[in-house]
Formats: structure tokens, sequence, C-alpha cells
């Protein structure tokens, strides 16, 4: 059985900027680009290893740098796709950001700070395991902002976008999107699981009683920030072997369309004396 090609991937995740979105249209557990969980399995193994290759080009060439952004519920499996996605990648050219609740140096600062300031540089890709979404989600569910205030942050949150890739920060965006009955499931494993119950924490279940109003704001995210620069891609994520594979293909097919090649400083043996 042969992979899904990575435009035919791209295409079946994309929330089209400009277009309409339903979060509701989008199925936590589609299988249709990996039926064959095995073959997702195989084909992760191999995007993981081209990702490497590329990435060593990446890091040679220093003229770029790629952002992704993974965005999800608790229990969504962004610490997965991390460690799944970027298995083989040499850690020098690997900067993995994961946001918290701000700081009180944080907090002095508008909300963009910390985000600019964790942005890779050039030659390396970075990841954030949540990010500059989170002040229009979890701020605006839980009330941590005044209504006007995140209004004005997507719009914000699209031009600071912008200034990344117009500045060789190429963007990819992703949003793991899981069931509300798969995350109990997973929830349920953090706390009878031993090597899982240090993740349990009391206020996931808070979220989880506010799924409505969350949904809610994902949906008002995409559809307000997936832009032409940087688009949004939905990730079915109740299988974590296919949301593996379905988002190591995208990673992969960013980079080889970057046309990665190795520099020549130009520097020729007979310039050099080896005896």
């Amino acid at each position: 059985m042969s992979h899904p090609t990575i435009a035919a991937v791209r295409k079946s995740l994309l929330a089209g900027p400009g277009k309409s979105f339903a979060l509701s249209d989008h199925d936590t557990g589609d299988r249709t680009l990996f039926p064959d969980k095995k073959e997702a399995r195989v084909s992760l193994r191999k995007d993981a290893a081209a990702i490497d290759e590329l990435q060593d080009k990446l890091y040679a060439n220093r003229d770029r740098a790629l952002l992704v952004v993974l965005q999800g519920m608790d229990t969504s499996g962004k610490s997965g796709v991390i460690r799944n996605v970027f298995a083989n990648t040499s850690p020098l050219g690997m900067y993995v950001k994961a946001f918290k609740a701000p700081s009180k140096t944080e907090l002095a600062h508008d909300y963009l700070w910390r985000v600019h300031n964790a942005v890779p540089r050039k030659g390396s890709i970075g990841v954030f395991d949540r990010s500059h979404y989170e002040d229009v989600l979890v701020v605006k569910v839980r009330n941590f902002a005044a209504p006007e205030a995140v209004e004005q942050r997507y719009e914000q949150i699209n031009t600071f976008e912008k200034h990344l890739t117009e500045n060789g920060v190429t963007i990819l965006k992703f949003m793991l999107n899981v069931g509300y009955e798969e995350q109990g499931i997973r929830l349920t494993e953090r706390i009878t699981e031993e090597h899982k119950r240090w993740k349990f924490n009391p206020s996931d279940l808070e979220d989880r009683q506010l799924w409505p109003e969350f949904m809610d704001a994902y949906q008002t995210m995409v559809q307000r920030c997936s832009t032409p620069h940087a688009p949004w891609h939905i990730v079915p994520a109740d299988s974590r072997t296919r949301r593996n594979a379905m988002i190591a293909r995208i990673v992969r097919g960013t980079l080889q369309d970057m046309d990665l090649q190795w520099p020549d400083p130009g520097n020729k043996m007979e310039d050099f004396d080896f005896s």
C-alpha cells in the first residue's frame, strides 16, 4: 500500500484561508489518509529520517527558519508529535518552547513579547508546544482579558506572523483535533497509569467542563487566523500514530519546498596544504 502524497495530506487538512470554517465538519477520528496503522508507522519513519536530512541543509545555509505551532486541548498529543516527527532530528538545529502561564516579567510586556523572543533563529526548526494562540483561547474562555482586547488580537497575530514570514520564517500551524470521548480516555490513563500520572493536572478537568466554549474559541481562531502566509491545518488526533504521520508528511514537504542545497563556501583542495 502506498502512502498518501504530501499534496493529498495538505489538501485534506488545510483550513482554507478566507473560507467559511466549521470545526464540527472535521472528524477527530478520520482515517481516510492512513487506513492502515502499520503503513502510517512506516510513512512516519521515512519522513522523520528525511526531515533530519533536510534540517541539516537548513542548518548549513542559515538563511531561513521553520516554525511549527502545535495547538490542541489537553491530551491531544503535542509532546507526542514532537517526540515522533522529530525523532531523528539533530538537537543542534532544533528548539522547542512549551508555553505555560506567563511569568511576572512576561506579564509586564505585551502578550507577544515572550513569543517573538522564542522564534527560532535562521537555520533552525522551532516547535511551539502551545503558543501565542493561548491569548485567544484560554484567555478568552476564562475571561483573563477583556473581550475587546481579545478581539484585537486576531489581527495583531496575523500581522505578527506576516512579519515573520517576510523575514525568512516559514510557519506551519497544526490544530490537534482530539474528540471529547477520546480525551476522556486519555485523562483517565493519566490518573491510572503510573508512567503517565505525573502529567495529570486537575485543571485539565476544569477545561473539560468548558469544552463547548473551547471548541467555539478554536473555531474562531481558525476562521480569523488561517491566512495565505500562515494557514491552519486541522489534524484528526484520536489516532496518535496517524496524527504523527500526517504532520510528518507536511513538515517534510515544507522543507522540500524550500529547495535546500548544500552551500558552497568556495574552498578548493588545491588551496590548502594537507601534508
